[in-house]
């Protein structure tokens, strides 16, 4: 039986505008696989960010309810939807947002001091074994202004992932990326939901869209078509790891 980790139903987001209200997410019923590498697309406006927003507990509802691993969180208390965001969920965002103090590795760690759960040694240890993963082996001690943007991004996503989350959700990850460095990203998330995790990324490319196993077009902040990709789960293609 599948095992969905996010669902929505009858998601509404109404904020205000110049003629009242307008609901930019407007009665939005999905579910998302464990494992699953959903790609929600759309034109500019149309809602999709707010979505994903929505799905990551960065934005609360107007209407409906938003399940995550199957609890639900209109009811949650802004500590525990930020307890659940850090233990559960991982977020890429199209700008870097890695301290510029801080080197790689003290980017990645991050998230764990946050959750508090590991010792000083131990979270080094993982941080430096996630960015050797995403091939950063030799940029550890690089602050983000020595590094290039794609590196930059593959220090986001190893920072995504430092605690273990159910569920990596990025907003438009390749937006400011070069044609090589977009395919390394994609690869990596690829990789990401090949290994278990869900992946949701909002993207404007349709032929980025494509390498995900589903795709859910937004239009006015209704679900316009899904579709299923196939073959999208083959082996992602060999990854640069310059």
């Amino acid at each position: 039986m599948t095992e969905i980790v996010v669902q929505t139903v009858g998601l509404v987001r109404r904020v205000e505008s110049g003629d009242g209200m307008a609901a930019i997410v407007n009665g939005i019923d999905l579910a998302v696989a464990k494992g699953e590498f959903l790609a929600i697309t759309g034109p500019s406006g149309s809602g999709k960010s707010s979505l994903l927003y929505l799905m990551g507990l960065l934005d609360a509802p107007t209407e409906g309810e938003i399940f995550i691993c199957g609890q639900p969180t209109s009811a949650m208390s802004d500590s525990e939807r930020a307890e659940l965001r850090l233990s559960t969920l991982g977020f890429v965002f199209q700008f870097h947002f890695l301290l510029p103090e801080f080197t790689a590795l003290e980017n990645v760690m991050l998230p764990m001091r946050t959750l508090g759960r590991l010792s000083m040694d131990e979270m080094r240890e993982k941080a430096a074994t996630l960015l050797t993963s995403l091939g950063l082996g030799e940029q550890l001690a690089r602050k983000p202004n020595q590094l290039s943007g794609g590196q930059r991004q593959r220090v986001a996503i190893a920072r995504a992932l430092a605690n273990d989350p159910t569920i990596i959700m990025a907003d438009e990850p390749t937006g400011n990326l070069d044609t090589a460095s977009t395919d390394q990203v994609f690869a990596i998330l690829r990789d990401v939901a090949n290994s278990g995790r869900t992946v949701i990324v909002v993207t404007h490319d349709v032929s980025l869209a494509a390498r995900a196993d589903r795709r859910v077009s937004v239009v006015d902040g209704k679900i316009a078509e899904a579709l299923v990709n196939e073959r999208a789960k083959a082996p992602a293609a060999q990854i640069a790891r310059a």
